[in-house]
């Protein structure tokens, strides 16, 4: 399930076949996100005002109002549950042209349900924009189309099959 919300929130929930910790370690592996998100560069640290930035090729997509698609997504986490939840603060994103689009927040929960994880991914922040109403609809629907949960690497899964997943 995933919804954009007018006043500033984007949320996307998601079953994964996996335990938690195991999705939770995905967030900060660069080989997991360089599959998943298809990242070119990734510096993620699971810790109080560690960095948390992301970097993606541009696209020859481009977007009418923000461009071609790609960038730098960073901030700095301020809250982690290992294996649980984080919150990454004054998050950016820098887009390959045009104006940063800031500052949010990210917040991104794996909690038990089942056989699986309950993943929640939810980011804050908002200005009466059409940009900003832009960026939430494209990320939403880059959640939606997300059809494959990072390699799994871990668990008891082999490497490189996906996840199982569903809304």
């Amino acid at each position: 399930m995933s919804s954009s919300d007018p006043a500033g929130r984007f949320e996307q929930r998601l079953f994964i076949a996996a335990k938690p910790a195991d999705v939770f370690a995905c967030f900060f592996d660069h080989a997991a996100l360089q599959v998943w998100w298809q990242v070119t560069h990734a510096v993620v640290t699971p810790v109080p005002f560690g960095v948390y930035a992301i970097e993606w090729a541009p696209t020859n997509y481009r977007d009418d109002l923000l461009g071609p698609l790609g960038g730098v997504f960073h901030g700095t986490v301020v809250d982690v549950r290992p294996g649980q939840q984080f919150l990454v603060a004054d998050c950016w994103w820098v887009p390959p042209e045009g104006d940063a689009l800031g500052p949010m927040a990210l917040h991104v929960s794996c909690q038990p349900e089942g056989t699986g994880c309950r993943l929640v991914v939810r980011q804050d922040g908002y200005e009466p924009s059409p940009r900003w109403r832009r960026y939430y609809a494209v990320a939403s629907r880059g959640w939606t189309e997300s059809a494959m949960f990072p390699p799994a690497a871990y668990g008891s899964n082999n490497a490189g099959t996906a996840m199982s997943l569903r809304r």
